[in-house]
This record gives C-alpha cells, sequence and structure tokens, in this order.
C-alpha cells in the first residue's frame, strides 16, 4: 500500500494523530458503514461501542443509522453492561482513531496527503515495464488517490483509465491536475472501494492499484482481490504497485508474481521545500525521531526511504486472470 500504510509496525504507529471523534462525521454514510460498523469495520464491534461512550449526539444518530436495529441494540447492550473507566474508554477512541488515522487524512487533510505522496516518485523502469499493458487499453486504478498511476497511465497512452478514489477531497485534487491534459474525456473519476468497485464484469484489460492494495480489513484482501478479478478480462492482468512488504507471502500464495527492478543510487522521497519535508516529518512520522534529525541537520528536503524505514518503491507484482 501506500507510504503512509507502510509505516505502521504491527500496531504501533509513526504518527501525530489530531484527529477526534468528532471527526468521524466528515464521512459520508457509506464510508462512515463501511470503516466503523461494516463487514471489515477498522476495529471490533465492542471497542467500537465502548469508544462511542459520551460521544456526540449527532455522531451517534448517523452511526444508529448506519446499524440495523438489532445491531443497534447490541451496541447499547455492550455499553450498559460494563463500566469502563475513561482510561479504558480513552484507549479504544485512540485505537479507532488511529486505525482510521489515514481515512480522515483523505478526507479532512487530501492536501496534507497530496504534499507528503508527491515526492514519492516511483523507480522509473516501472511503467515503461507495464506499457504494453497500458497502451490503448481500459485500465482500472483503484485507490487513485491524487493521482500518481492515473497520470502515468494515460501518459502511457491508455484508452480509458477509470480512477476508483473513495475520497472527494483526492479526487477533487485529481481532476484539479487532469483538467488541461489532452483528450478529457480518456478519464473518469468516480467513488467506490476495493470491495465495491463500480465497474461492470470483465470491463477492464489491467486493474491496478499504487501503493493501496494491502490484505488489511477494508483495504483489499480476499474481498479485495475478486472483485478485482471480477472486473478484469480474461487474459488481462491485475498489477500492484509497491506493495507492502509484510503483504508478499499472502500475494505469493495467490499466484502474484513480483518484479524487483534495481537501484542506481538510494532512492529518496523528494518533498517541495525543506518546510514541507518538516512539516510532514513532524506530523506522519513523529514518532520516528530519525527524520525530523536528518531534515534539520542535512539541511534538506530529500529523505532516504532508509532514514524513514520504508522499502523503496522499487517493485510491483502482477497476476493474469
Amino acid at each position: 500500500m501506500s507510504l503512509e500504510e507502510k509505516a505502521l509496525v504491527h500496531t504501533s504507529t509513526l504518527f501525530a494523530n489530531p484527529f477526534d471523534l468528532a471527526d468521524l462525521e466528515v464521512f459520508d454514510d457509506a464510508t462512515l458503514q463501511r470503516v466503523c460498523v461494516g463487514e471489515h469495520a477498522s476495529v471490533p464491534f465492542e471497542t467500537l461501542a465502548l469508544s462511542l461512550r459520551g460521544a456526540p449526539e449527532s455522531l451517534l444518530r448517523r452511526i444508529a443509522h448506519c446499524l440495523s436495529p438489532a445491531q443497534w441494540a447490541q451496541l447499547q447492550h455492550v455499553q450498559r453492561r460494563s463500566c469502563p473507566s475513561q482510561e479504558d474508554v480513552e484507549h479504544a477512541r485512540r485505537l479507532l482513531l488511529d486505525r482510521l488515522f489515514w481515512e480522515l487524512t483523505y478526507w479532512k487533510t487530501p492536501e496534507l496527503y497530496e504534499e507528503l505522496t508527491e515526492g514519492e516518485h516511483l523507480h522509473p523502469e516501472i511503467f515503461p515495464r507495464l506499457a504494453p499493458d497500458i497502451r490503448a487499453k481500459e485500465v482500472l486504478d483503484v485507490g487513485a488517490g491524487s493521482g500518481r498511476a492515473t497520470i502515468e497511465c494515460l501518459r502511457y497512452g491508455a484508452a480509458h483509465v477509470y480512477a476508483v478514489e473513495p475520497s472527494p477531497g483526492l479526487r477533487c485534487i485529481l481532476e484539479q491536475k487532469l483538467r488541461h491534459m489532452p483528450q478529457p474525456s480518456r478519464f473518469v473519476s468516480c467513488s467506490g472501494s476495493f470491495e465495491d468497485l463500480p465497474l461492470e464484469d470483465q470491463s477492464v484489460d489491467l486493474a491496478l492499484s499504487c501503493s493501496a492494495f494491502t490484505t488489511l480489513p477494508g483495504q483489499g484482501g480476499e474481498p479485495g482481490l475478486s472483485e478485482l478479478k471480477r472486473v478484469t478480462r480474461a487474459g488481462g492482468k491485475i498489477v500492484l504497485i509497491w506493495p507492502r512488504y509484510e503483504d508478499r507471502a499472502w500475494l505469493e500464495e495467490h499466484g502474484f508474481t513480483y518484479v524487483t527492478l534495481p537501484m542506481d543510487q538510494e532512492m529518496r522521497v523528494r518533498f517541495r521545500s525543506q518546510k514541507a519535508a518538516l512539516e510532514c516529518a513532524r506530523r506522519f512520522y513523529t514518532h520516528n525521531h530519525e527524520v525530523a534529525r536528518y531534515v534539520l541537520t542535512r539541511q534538506s528536503a530529500d529523505i532516504p526511504f532508509s532514514v524513514i524505514g520504508l522499502n523503496p518503491p522499487c517493485e510491483y507484482c502482477w497476476l493474469q486472470v
């Protein structure tokens, strides 16, 4: 998945989380249902129930709207049957908000996410290698974000690119980038998720995802892979660019072939300025003090992936359908 998700190490985090429970109201109903109470919710139901003790009434009404009457009764039962300390409630809230940190970032501060990711330049040989699968083909980009892979697919001659991204803010950034590109009809931006793609069966030749698909609930996994296979034509390919290191065994078990490209020199994240680098270091890597220290001591806006603690974006994996 993306650089930010790769920054998670087990249950620990590198980021500083500024969000609170009221920020969940930024989500539309479909996203709120998916991340909080859906089949692939971010936390167990009992953790959600505990975290919602004393929550704003407006949020509780929206959560209730997402639940069946039986689920709402279960949530209230969980809340009544225990007498947790305030510390327990805060712990549950922090777990929920940390699990939703990136979703909240996409929805509430998409411009900051764009600042983080615009310097993550992929290995320059990835798209030339994929060119035969892109040129004159119908392409799907899932978890398109602000358009890193979508733009490359258009540059490499895709007939059409369907960019699926749930965050309205990121879709807006992507659409602004593509506003002045030739033949705007080659591009379609739409809302959706790995588990619910808004495309017909066998409608694309290539389904790809750049730094977004993982095996975690709600981020792909078995349901997401099934959807990618559903929309990809026989003989077409599914390509995952810059997959997480910890997902490699799962992906290979599911038939993916890995391609790792050689590096002539150490790969770096190249932020637009030293100020942007420091801002992102303090927001997204606050618990990795080496990142901010590197920026300050080197007076540099370029940070090696090795300093951040992430595998560089020099590989992809593919599966023929």
